[in-house]
């Protein structure tokens, strides 16, 4: 949480922004009003807040300082969304607790399409060919497990399953800019321009349809180090080292930026799409104004629904703006299907791999693309209204101590508790609901152990999205692991904690250095969650 203060300074500092882009001029884009220049939500037909309904909302958002009970409601983490918590792997896959039963049919039909095998062309299912030619996965589901969190390869030697590889290379001098670039670069906030590699792409595919060789295989070797805590405790953690072994097409390039990526759980989508960008926005403190050390950026990238500058939302650096955008530029990359947003038939295939480019594609039909604009707006649904389980255990005495050692350690500072939704009317599921995600939706300087020196839009190759901490103890009920951070190398909650770095250095050493009860009642906090 930030103060009322910063929250102006920034509001007043967006449409000074927007004029300057729009002076600039966006090459063969015509570029929007200033107005609609403003990190608002094109994505959201939503009520304006009236002054006396967000000085109630800020009110309802601000810390506790209370831990003697739960706060009010705080048992329901999604609001009137919420759902009971099974007791089975099913957790993550409810629908929305307050879901209308024409949505729960609409939800439903979602589900089966994110469950479909795709398979190559030609095929005699033409509804579900078009897989490839490149690609990491043949469903949804094969790497949101359950719904759930994806994982590295079980073994150094195995496919990489639920997790690939993001590719990318530096922006060479004359290339000329994006319309990202040309946003940012009008902004004046820092950025490096990358590009996809010109041969692989922006994603490692080791699979492939028949007669398209596949692009190589992630290796990865993993070396232990030991972490002293206090209190004669120990914890051990793993260090990865990734490789690309057996490229397909050539010699990869002394520059290439690679970046690990498993594929992260799904619920409660929806609702953080429906958080007003500018709420997010106002926890912003790129320049650590406050000194508190915790600065927090909004990530902005670019919308090809809206043809605009958003806020950044989805993924691990919070490159993709809504859920519909990140579905679409799912179903593209990772298993190759042309839909309405990315309408090419071979997929993340590069004008360097023949193959791929010429191979049959299911496209063309009555489709249109391989997957058409109704297919996908039903997998965006499934996806938007997948339900947060509720609290277990939220008035347990050490639950509730470890909710405070949370606060106390800074933990809150990143990993914000409380948000409302946007009031709108077409949108009853999400609409003005209380919820608690546990994350500012934020970039951070997470530090050099967690560094992927890959830059992504503003995201630095430090920086990641503060990760939604609602669901995580039913991590391994749901997926069968106890496997986080964005590459799955923390085995554990404490493993996870003792990663971060950067701004969240202060809060790491005070874990390290609490008192073992401390400590423990913190995990069985995050474990309640």
């Amino acid at each position: 949480m930030r103060s009322s203060s910063k929250h102006l300074t920034l509001l007043r500092r967006l449409p000074l922004l927007a004029l300057v882009v729009a002076g600039a001029g966006l090459a063969q884009t015509p570029l929007p009003s200033a107005e609609a220049l403003h990190l608002d939500d094109p994505h959201l037909n939503a009520t304006a807040r009236t002054p006396d309904e967000a000085a109630r909302i800020a009110a309802v958002v601000a810390p506790t300082s209370d831990f003697s009970a739960p706060e009010p409601f705080e048992v329901n983490p999604g609001g009137a969304a919420t759902v009971r918590a099974r007791d089975d792997a099913d957790a993550f896959s409810l629908p929305s607790g307050n879901i209308s039963f024409e949505g729960e049919l609409r939800f439903k039909l979602g589900n089966g399409l994110f469950r479909k095998l795709w398979v190559s062309s030609p095929a005699s299912t033409l509804a579900s060919d078009g897989l490839g030619p490149l690609y990491n996965s043949r469903a949804c589901q094969n790497c949101h497990l359950k719904d759930g969190r994806g994982h590295p390869p079980d073994t150094p030697d195995a496919p990489g399953g639920s997790m690939f590889l993001r590719l990318s290379v530096p922006a060479a001098d004359n290339d000329p800019r994006t319309e990202i670039e040309d946003y940012l670069a009008g902004t004046g906030n820092p950025y490096r321009p990358t590009r996809p590699d010109p041969v692989y792409g922006g994603q490692l595919q080791d699979l492939s349809v028949a007669g398209v060789p596949a692009e190589g295989r992630m290796a990865i070797a993993y070396t232990e180090e030991t972490v002293p805590l206090s209190g004669g405790e120990v914890a051990h953690l793993r260090r990865p080292r990734y490789r690309i072994d057996n490229p397909g097409y050539g010699p990869l390039r002394d520059d290439l930026m690679i970046s690990p990526r498993v594929a992260p759980q799904m619920i409660g989508l929806g609702l953080l799409e429906a958080v007003p960008a500018r709420d997010i926005a106002a926890g912003a403190d790129p320049d650590d104004a406050d000194g508190d050390g915790i600065s927090g950026r909004a990530q902005i990238t670019w919308s090809v629904r809206h043809r605009r500058p958003m806020l950044g939302r989805f993924g691990w650096k919070a490159g993709m703006p809504t859920i519909e955008e990140q579905s679409a530029s799912a179903f593209s990359g990772d298993i190759g299907i042309s839909n309405p947003l990315h309408p090419a038939p071979s997929g993340d295939c590069t004008p360097a791999q023949a193959a791929c480019l010429n191979a049959p594609n299911g496209a063309g039909d009555a489709r249109g693309t391989e997957i058409d604009a109704e297919a996908l707006d039903l997998v965006t649904f499934y996806s938007q209204h997948l339900a947060v389980p509720a609290r277990r255990g939220a008035d347990d005495p050490t639950v509730l101590r470890g909710k405070q050692v949370f606060y106390a350690t800074g933990c809150a500072d990143c990993h914000r508790p409380k948000f409302v939704t946007a009031r709108m009317q077409d949108r009853p599921e999400h609409s003005f609901q209380l919820i608690w995600p546990y994350t500012d939706m934020l970039l951070h300087d997470m530090g050099e152990g967690l560094a992927d020196d890959r830059p992504e839009s503003l995201a630095s190759g430090r920086e990641w999205r503060t990760a939604p901490l609602w669901g995580i103890g039913l991590t391994q009920q749901v997926n069968g692991h106890s496997l986080f951070l964005h590459d799955g190398r923390a085995r554990s909650i404490l493993e996870a904690i003792l990663w971060h770095g950067g701004e969240a250095q202060p809060a790491r050493d005070a874990v390290t250095d609490m008192p073992p009860d401390d400590r423990a009642a913190l995990i069985r906090f995050v474990e309640s969650l």
